[in-house]
């Protein structure tokens, strides 16, 4: 018996900002009057693809730092009123064993439907614990997400990107991104400064 809480935050990173895909700007300006030979033909510097380092984010946002110490906690508690209940059990059924020997047939039937029920509704509550867990877990995933694609979109919106990608250490989805388009150290520092603003 062993109740965890499996974090799958990174799973839950690949999806959430491999998704964030910004919608550019499509207002378009109407009859711009034709170039002349100036430099406003000139294509801007301005990238409008970037990528995020997930794994940096997964160990650096705070956000994620909280929600894994609150899991953890939550994990923790319920393992341990789960072996609590057990370990009550466990000592009933080690007294009746040694008392059984000068028990009536009728005592001895009694007390082993007793610890037999009690079995029983320890199995269900270990299995509701369990669950318990798990929805604590996918209560707070849900919320990461929707956090980060809410920035995400904002974050490409502000500053004129048209695609935000990811990519993880072991990832071949993305092989190779120009260091010049890699956005993740400015992402990771609002995201924190959005979060220290929340958390007041």
């Amino acid at each position: 018996m062993n109740i965890k809480a499996s974090l799958v935050t990174k799973s839950v990173l690949a999806l959430t900002l491999a998704a964030s895909v910004a919608a550019c700007n499509q207002n378009k300006p109407a009859d711009k009057p034709a170039a002349s030979n100036t430099a406003s033909s000139a294509p801007s510097n301005k990238p409008e693809i970037v990528f995020i380092n997930q794994d940096s984010v997964v160990s650096q946002y705070d956000y994620i730092k909280d929600m894994d110490k609150r899991l953890e906690s939550k994990g923790k508690a319920a393992q341990s009123d789960v072996q609590s209940r057990q370990n009550a059990i466990q000592r009933e059924v080690a007294e009746y064993q040694k008392n059984a020997a000068t028990m009536s047939a009728d005592q001895r039937q009694a007390t082993e439907q007793r610890l037999n029920r009690k079995a029983q509704e320890f199995q269900q509550y270990q299995q509701n614990a369990g669950a318990a867990v798990q929805t604590d877990q996918m209560n707070e995933q849900t919320k990461l997400y929707e956090k980060l694609i809410d920035f995400t979109k904002t974050y490409a919106k502000e500053n004129g990107y048209k695609l935000v990608l990811t990519f993880k250490k072991g990832d071949p989805t993305m092989l190779y991104g120009d260091p010049n388009l890699d956005v993740t150290a400015d992402v990771i520092k609002k995201l924190n400064e959005a979060y220290a603003k929340d958390k007041k």
